[in-house]
């Protein structure tokens, strides 16, 4: 006997369960069916060595929507803050760090001159990330075959444009299709200040300084600011904490939560999808399926291309997704000491990346699928704010590594070009040497270590390719291209289907609004009602 649901949402990341909340909060019932044993996906908390836990992928909440946290009441069922609002040191290996906090900038290397072009920078820049913001905050239009909702949207964006004025606008539409790189070196004259905001540019992107379109992906960084965040922020407990309370929230509003139970085909009936078969050979009817897991793995892996029609099926094969981002978790016996860093910075977010040339350098080994030998990183020591996951006494030094590609020669697990290393154990000895040229001592300190490669990160959390984005995020992969033309809106080429995850609109990040977008062009649609 089969069980039948209003919707059924595969996958329990973030989005798939705002989805969930959303409609269930609608009257719908709705069923939620996760592989893994907890819910909250790529924002999951695990332990890595005894006695010591991390953020397993997302590590910073940065983008989380206001009116998310709101509507599901995450405070209420459990979702409590180690840190908010911290800042980014990009360190230097003499100590002379520069420290960005929001609008605010902190380096004894910066000159007048940078400091008065920063913050025009800054408000500019800012202006743009606002009209990115109401943007996302609703489906995409679409260009052709648009309705009156798609042209009020449409209209709406073109009065945000207008209401920049018109030098602001001359200028978006100069800067976003160009590359960080020259915008840098056209604004300013430090090289660390450049490199900070290269960074955040490419930051989980296959891209480096110099390649069109990363002015869009620092403006989309930027997008936390317009929801209440002046920096990143820590969950207390880790990322897996945010996943619970959102469990919590949907369970509250008659979710049906079945953790341990994996999909292996999202099925259809006379051209509709009807439900799933679950890996147990267990089928789940609902009117309306709903994919909170990656385009690729929802439509070839899932659907099925013999179910699909031939054009879509190629779309699919052409989306861009492999990541090229790994994590290394360091379980350590005491704090680090980073030169010319006192300890109350060291719970900051601490980038590795000494200018624009190097982020280029780094970026460039990828292209031929190496792994660079001076990285650039992202660095959290989350026991600094949350002491609970480690031992007493001990900390975790996480960090994202940029760039490491999907599979070197022979695989991570291959030999690498160092006698008797795998490329994951020189790979994972680059980065701890980098790691020491600003904290010496540090590999004398480390207990345990764990490095996710993006094979890794495609294992773990079912995301193709390992890209957290789930699809590279670039301007022909954005807005009404996304995931790619014909499965825009939420919807798909299959009736019954929508993809609510982080390869549709707007993207990757924990924000939480393709999640509730999804939800509401469903109810908008009328359907499963």
């Amino acid at each position: 006997m089969t069980e039948r649901h209003d919707v059924i949402v595969v996958g329990a990341g973030h989005n798939g369960l705002v989805c969930a909340s959303y409609l269930a909060r609608a009257g719908r019932k709705v069923l939620v069916v996760e592989a893994g044993d907890s819910p909250g996906g790529a924002a999951a908390t695990r332990e890595f060595a005894p006695g010591y836990s991390v953020s397993g992928c997302a590590q910073w909440v940065y983008q989380l929507h206001p009116g998310v946290s709101r509507d599901l009441e995450l405070e209420r069922h459990g979702l409590q803050w180690a840190a908010r609002d911290l800042a980014s040191v990009l360190l230097d290996s003499r100590g002379c760090h520069l420290t960005l906090s929001g609008a605010l900038i902190e380096s004894d290397q910066l000159s007048g001159d940078d400091r008065e072009a920063w913050r025009a920078f800054h408000d500019r820049t800012g202006r743009y990330a606002r009209l990115l913001a109401r943007v996302f905050e609703s489906r995409p239009p679409k260009l052709v075959e648009s309705n009156l909702a798609d042209r009020l949207t449409l209209l709406r964006l073109g009065l945000g444009l207008k209401l920049l004025g018109r030098d602001d606008m001359s200028d978006l539409m100069r800067i976003v299709l160009t590359n960080m790189y020259d915008l840098m070196e056209e604004y300013f004259d430090s090289p660390q200040l450049k490199a900070v905001l290269s960074f955040d540019s490419v930051l989980g992107a296959r891209m480096g300084p110099r390649t069109p379109g990363t002015v869009f992906g620092y403006l989309y960084r930027r997008l936390g600011e317009n929801f209440g965040y002046n920096g990143v922020a820590q969950v207390k407990g880790g990322m897996g904490a945010l996943g619970q309370a959102m469990a919590a929230s949907a369970r509250v509003r008659g979710v049906e939560l079945r953790l341990g139970c994996r999909v292996s085909s999202i099925d259809s009936v006379d051209g509709r999808a009807a439900g799933v078969t679950l890996a147990s050979g267990e089928q789940l009817r609902a009117a309306l399926v709903v994919s909170s897991a990656d385009p690729v793995t929802t439509f070839k892996g899932l659907v099925g291309f013999r179910h699909m029609e031939t054009g879509m099926a190629r779309r699919v094969s052409q989306v861009r997704c492999e990541g090229i981002a790994a994590r290394l978790h360091l379980a350590l016996d005491g704090l680090p000491r980073f030169t010319g860093l006192d300890g109350a910075r060291l719970g900051q977010r601490l980038v590795i990346a000494p200018d624009m040339n190097y982020l280029e350098r780094a970026f460039n080994a990828v292209k031929y699928r190496e792994y660079s030998p001076h990285p650039a990183l992202d660095i959290s020591i989350p026991t600094v704010n949350d002491p609970a996951g480690a031992p007493a006494g001990c900390h975790v030094l996480s960090a994202i590594v940029q760039f490491a590609p999907y599979g070197p020669p022979g695989g991570w697990d291959g030999p690498s070009a160092v006698a008797g290393l795998s490329h994951r154990e020189h790979f994972t000895a680059l980065v701890l040497d980098k790691i020491a040229e600003y904290a010496p001592g540090i590999k004398e300190q480390v207990v345990a270590s764990q490095l996710l490669t993006p094979v890794d990160l495609e294992r773990d959390y079912g995301m193709t390719g390992g890209h957290w984005h789930h699809l590279e995020l670039s301007l022909d992969q954005v807005m009404m291209m996304r995931p790619f033309p014909g499965a825009t809106q939420y919807a798909s080429g299959l009736d019954g289907l929508y993809l609510c995850g982080a390869g549709a609109h707007p993207g990757g990040g924990v924000m939480g609004l393709a999640g509730k977008n999804a939800a509401r062009e469903i109810l908008r649609r009328g359907a499963a009602a």
